[in-house]
């Protein structure tokens, strides 16, 4: 739950009511103070991490909230924007031959290097695709109706995503800035989960005595007004979008610049990484002399072959640089029960040379394939967008409460009125045992390591809030003995 809310015991803490406390200059004759209450536990430590990892990260996530909201719709989006492309008219009938559908996209395409063709089926076209040196990862990709073999257009595409979807996935990855902008996403993705995990300890602990169901996970109605009642709004909604969250940061890490490539390290070294079919043809089948170029017709019996072999479904046919390759043909199947058995296809022989099935990925590689497909909303359709959308929506409005609840707890009064609320008191591990103590160093140094992004602001962070205490002591400490 992310929070920018203050625990300073020194501000007017509003009754139980959920009235504030209101601020007076009036003479009132003020009344015994209450003995101060010793911090204990991790929970003062947390809340001053959680307050400023609030401030620091929240305009990421809600940036990241914002965008990955619009991206949530692209399917609708490009339907709308791009239906001509993608969508046949009237479906239905037989479709003519993919090499004959190869065939009119080529001659729409005289240009480039054909690489991969995904044959079209019930009203989506066929997407063939084409590389140039100067599109770089991109491609063109010319669509062609399999029931006409006649082309229906032709656009810039990225991985098979239309310029609109590459425009909307690279705003939510890195806001169109390119490997600096990335820094953003990969910032919110490695302290989301710490505000998450924080925001639900503190306020199991403000729960304390009080920890039924019904208050945890339901808004405080006794709270009609103030501070209180956004916290509890703040609380409940982040207990709602806990999973979730902790989901949305596990699955954006994996692919992440620094996170992602440690993980793809420890993806290697369990041997589970997501594996592919050998392409490589031996001697004997690609016969004597140098490779010669592929002829796209072959494309036919290629995938008759692949077919035959139990790859069904929606598919991708990559097209191999020369006969000393294989062609391939993997399942594009996003919808749970997710499809990609993938096999190496002979075209010299018709022959499947290599098979991998997804039922035999490791079990590291299958969660990964799933939480990707969840988090860009395909895993389970139209449940998967809208789940996703409501946790965006949240977690905006729980962002936007935090800052609420940190303006709220300002100081009011005129000898000490602030603009906003004051910051946890500092120095709360040195209440902490020694071996926790030590232990927590241990632990978040490694985490800090495995996720860069999480561990260098949050170096920075001690070295600031340390310098800043130390400066402040001595200040403290000269005024005393100047007086």
């Amino acid at each position: 739950m992310t929070t920018v809310d203050s625990e300073d015991p020194a501000l007017p803490e509003p009754a139980e009511d959920g009235t504030e406390v209101a601020s007076t200059t009036m003479a009132v004759k003020p009344a015994a103070p209450a003995p101060a209450r010793k911090a204990e536990g991790l929970g003062p430590l947390l809340a001053r991490l959680h307050f400023y990892a609030g401030i620091m990260v929240a305009p990421f996530l809600l940036v990241a909230a914002v965008t990955g909201l619009l991206y949530t719709f692209t399917p609708q989006l490009d339907s709308l924007v791009y239906g001509k492309e993608l969508h046949v008219a009237h479906a239905g009938g037989s479709a003519v031959p993919l090499s004959e559908q190869v065939a009119a996209a080529s001659a729409q395409h005289p240009k480039g290097t054909l690489t991969a063709v995904r044959p079209g089926s019930g009203d989506d076209t066929t997407q063939v695709d084409f590389a140039l040196p100067e599109l770089g990862e991109k491609t063109h990709t010319v669509y062609v109706d399999p029931y006409t073999g006649k082309t229906t257009g032709q656009l810039t595409t990225w991985y098979a995503e239309t310029p609109l979807t590459t425009w909307l996935d690279a705003l939510h990855r890195n806001l169109n800035l390119g490997t600096f902008g990335r820094y953003y996403s990969e910032i919110a993705a490695s302290w989301l989960w710490v505000l998450v995990l924080g925001g639900l300890f503190l306020w199991w602990r403000r729960r304390h005595g009080k920890r039924t169901a019904r208050r945890l996970l339901l808004p405080d109605r006794t709270a009609k007004q103030g501070v209180r009642r956004t916290r509890s709004w703040h609380a409940a909604t982040g207990v709602w979008l806990a999973v979730g969250l902790l989901g949305l940061s596990a699955t954006g890490l994996t692919w992440s610049r620094y996170a992602g490539a440690n993980f793809g390290e420890a993806l290697d070294a369990l041997h589970s990484h997501t594996p592919s079919v050998a392409t490589t043809l031996t001697t004997g089948t690609t016969g004597s002399g140098a490779p010669k170029s592929v002829d796209p017709a072959a494309i036919d019996d290629v995938l008759k072959a692949a077919r035959a072999d139990g790859v069904d479904g929606p598919v991708e046919i990559a097209v191999p640089a020369d006969t000393a390759s294989a062609w391939t043909v993997t399942q594009t199947r996003n919808l749970w029960p997710v499809g990609r058995d993938s096999v190496a296809v002979d075209a010299a022989t018709d022959r499947v040379t290599d098979k991998v099935a997804f039922a035999d990925w490791p079990v590291m590689a299958k969660l990964t394939r799933w939480g990707i497909n969840a988090h860009m909303g395909t895993l389970f359709g139209l449940v998967n967008q809208i789940l996703l959308a409501l946790l965006a929506v949240g977690l905006i409005f729980v962002t936007v409460w935090g800052y609420r609840m940190w303006w709220q707890r300002r100081p009011t009064r005129s000898d000490r009125r602030a603009a906003l609320g004051a910051p946890p008191a500092r120095g709360g591990w040195r209440n902490l045992p020694s071996g926790a103590l030590a232990v927590g160093i241990v632990v978040v140094a490694v985490v800090g390591w495995v996720i860069p992004l999480f561990g260098i602001p949050l170096a920075v962070f001690l070295a600031v809030d340390l310098t800043v205490g130390v400066v402040r002591n001595r200040r403290t400490a000269g005024s005393a003995t100047a007086g």
